[in-house]
């Protein structure tokens, strides 16, 4: 199974995808929330990055532990909590297992909790159910990440900021949702799954 220097790897690969495309995330952010979602996950990667660098991680619980806590007090706006919450439940789950498809699992039960969405209201969850469901059944491809991600676009939000707009919010890809497929973009990329 995977070791923490994947886990790692993917998590630097994640912070370079965030970093780049911090300019684009804002953008989506400023079409139907308040423009900040590329800001505050620049700001939170950065700091997960300063932290696992000077961190020595044998365990998984530990590292995603560390960076659980970094996006939770780092990012702000809803982004930070959830993603936040992802973590610390992949932590909680480390403990039992090291299965990506069960980690990311508890990150979706994690992230499901706190912001209490549900698939279709124009989050991201919209992106992490499907991905999971896919990463259990061990089928996970490039393209499930795209569909999940495109499909946000034709959703009217009824979770978030987003919600507010009411039908205005049609027509436009959910932020988080887009942040999440880099997540899993690169969690392909970092050959996490690779047995």
């Amino acid at each position: 199974m995977s070791t923490t220097e994947k886990w790692i790897s993917w998590i630097s690969q994640f912070t370079d995808q965030i970093i780049e495309h911090k300019a684009d995330l804002n953008q989506l952010d400023s079409a139907i929330g308040d423009g900040d979602h590329g800001s505050n996950m620049d700001r939170g990667v950065k700091a997960v990055k300063e932290k696992i660098d000077q961190g020595d991680y044998e365990e998984l619980t530990d590292l995603f532990k560390d960076i659980g806590m970094s996006l939770v007090s780092k990012v702000g706006g809803a982004s930070g909590p959830l993603y936040g919450s992802a973590f610390i439940s992949m932590a909680k789950a480390s403990k039992e297992t090291d299965d990506p498809s069960l980690l990311l699992e508890a990150g979706l039960d994690g992230i499901t909790k706190r912001g209490k969405a549900d698939p279709g209201e124009k989050t991201m969850v919209d992106v992490w159910h499907p991905v999971v469901d896919s990463l259990k059944k061990g089928t996970l491809a490039q393209s499930d990440i795209d569909e999940a991600l495109e499909s946000t676009k034709d959703m009217k939000a009824t979770k978030g900021r987003a919600s507010y707009l009411g039908d205005r919010s049609i027509g436009h890809i959910d932020p988080g949702a887009q942040s999440s497929a880099y997540l899993f973009s690169t969690l392909l990329e970092a050959g996490v799954l690779d047995d």
